[in-house]
C-alpha cells in the first residue's frame, strides 16, 4: 500500500549491497586506490559505445575485477553480473549528453548511464568514493559503519515516535468505545501513523544499503512497527468520507510534503472534512480497526457486520440475536464477537494496547 518513492535507488542498492560479490570487488578496487569504471550490462546501447580493449569473457570474481581495474579503461559486465566481458575499453558516449561532473571518469560514467539506462559505477582514485549512476539517478555509496550509525539513530527516533503514537491511539480507542471521537483525535492518529511510516521508509533504505549487515536493524524494525501501517489503513477506512476510496485517501496522505503532514487541517481535507471545526466535530467509527482485533473473525464477516450496522457503536450495542442475523454469523460466532468486543473494551479501559 505504500508508494515506493525510492524504488529505482533501492533496486540499485540491492545489487551493490555488502555481502554481494559485486560489492566485494568494488571494495577491493577502492582499497587499492586504482580507480575504476564499470558498466553493468551488455545491451546493444552499451556495446555501441565500446571501443577497443580486451575481450575477457571470464566468470566474474572479486579478484578478477580487482586485477582488471589496474588498467585504465572501463570494464563491461554481463547483464546478469556473472561474466566479465571486456576490460580496458574506451567508452564513447555522446558528448552532447548533459553532465555536471568534473573528472573524466565520472563525466563518462554519468553520460553512459543517461544514454544507455544501465548502471554505471565510477570508483574515484583521488576521493576514494564509489559513485553509482543510472539514468538521471546519482548516488554515492557510504561506508557501512556510517550507514549503521545513521540507521541506529533513526531507530531511536522511531522508538520515540511509536511511543507517542501509542498514546494517541490508546486515547482514540477510549473515545471510540464511548462514541466521542472528534475529527481532531482521528486526524492526529493518522498524522502520527504517517510520520512513523516515513521514518520506517528511511530505515528500510538503510537496511537495503547495508545488505547482509542490516539483519539486526531489520529485526528491530519489525519488532517496533508490527501492525502500525495496517492499523493506520483501517483508521482511514473507518473515517474517510463515504464518497472516498480509502486506498486513494491513503495515497494522497503519502503525497503530502513534510510541511503539509504537520497541518491537521490539510489531512482532514484529504479525509473529506474541510471547513469544519476539528475539535468540535464528533464522528463515529465504522469499526474496521477495532473489529479486526477480535480473533478468528474473517474479514468478509466484518464487512457484513459493518454493512448491517453501519457504525462500531451499533455493533457494540447489538444483542447476540441481532448479530446472529448477519450473513456468515451463527450463534457461536455472535457470542464470540460480543465477548471479543467486551474484552477489547476492558483492555482499553485499563489503558492497554489492543
Amino acid at each position: 500500500m505504500r508508494i515506493d518513492k525510492d524504488k529505482k535507488l533501492k533496486d540499485i542498492l540491492k545489487i551493490v549491497g555488502p555481502g554481494t560479490q559485486l560489492r566485494e570487488g568494488l571494495e577491493n578496487i577502492l582499497r587499492a586506490k586504482t580507480g575504476g569504471l564499470i558498466v553493468l550490462g551488455d545491451t546493444d546501447d552499451v556495446m555501441s559505445i565500446v571501443d577497443g580493449g580486451f575481450k575477457i569473457n571470464a566468470s566474474y570474481s572479486p579478484a578478477y575485477i580487482y586485477e582488471l581495474a589496474k588498467m585504465d579503461g572501463a570494464i563491461i559486465l554481463s547483464s546478469d553480473l556473472k561474466t566479465i566481458l571486456y576490460a580496458n575499453t574506451q567508452l564513447q558516449p555522446s558528448p552532447g549528453t548533459v553532465t555536471f561532473e568534473t573528472g573524466t571518469r565520472h563525466r563518462t560514467a554519468q553520460r553512459v548511464a543517461k544514454q544507455t539506462g544501465r548502471i554505471t559505477i565510477a570508483i574515484s582514485q583521488r576521493r576514494n568514493i564509489i559513485t553509482i549512476y543510472k539514468g538521471d539517478t546519482k548516488y554515492v555509496l557510504k561506508d557501512p559503519n556510517e550507514v549503521i550509525a545513521r540507521a541506529n539513530q533513526a531507530v531511536q527516533t522511531l522508538e520515540k515516535y511509536v511511543a507517542v503514537l501509542e498514546k494517541v491511539v490508546n486515547n482514540l480507542n477510549i473515545l471510540e468505545f464511548q462514541d466521542l471521537a472528534t475529527v481532531f483525535d482521528v486526524v492526529t492518529a493518522i498524522q502520527r501513523t504517517e510520520m512513523v511510516m516515513r521514518i520506517v521508509e528511511e530505515i528500510e533504505r538503510y537496511i537495503i544499503e547495508l545488505g547482509n549487515e542490516g539483519r539486526l536493524i531489520s529485526m528491530q524494525l519489525n519488532e517496533l512497527i508490527k501492525y502500525i501501517e495496517q492499523d493506520g489503513i483501517m483508521l482511514i477506512k473507518d473515517y474517510c468520507s463515504e464518497d472516498s476510496n480509502y486506498s486513494d485517501v491513503y495515497k494522497e496522505i503519502q503525497k503530502l510534503d513534510s510541511q503539509e503532514i504537520l497541518d491537521l487541517d490539510c489531512i482532514a481535507k484529504v479525509l473529506g472534512y474541510s471547513g469544519e471545526s476539528l475539535v468540535d466535530n464528533i464522528i463515529s467509527s465504522r469499526g474496521h480497526r477495532i473489529l479486526n482485533k477480535i480473533p478468528r473473525i474473517p474479514s468478509n464477516v466484518i464487512e457484513n457486520l459493518i454493512k448491517q450496522f453501519s457504525y462500531l457503536k451499533n455493533v457494540i450495542e447489538a444483542s447476540t440475536e441481532e448479530l446472529d442475523q448477519v450473513e456468515g454469523i451463527g450463534e457461536a460466532r455472535a457470542k464470540a464477537i460480543r465477548s471479543g468486543v467486551r474484552r477489547l473494551k476492558e483492555q482499553v479501559s485499563l489503558n492497554k494496547k489492543i
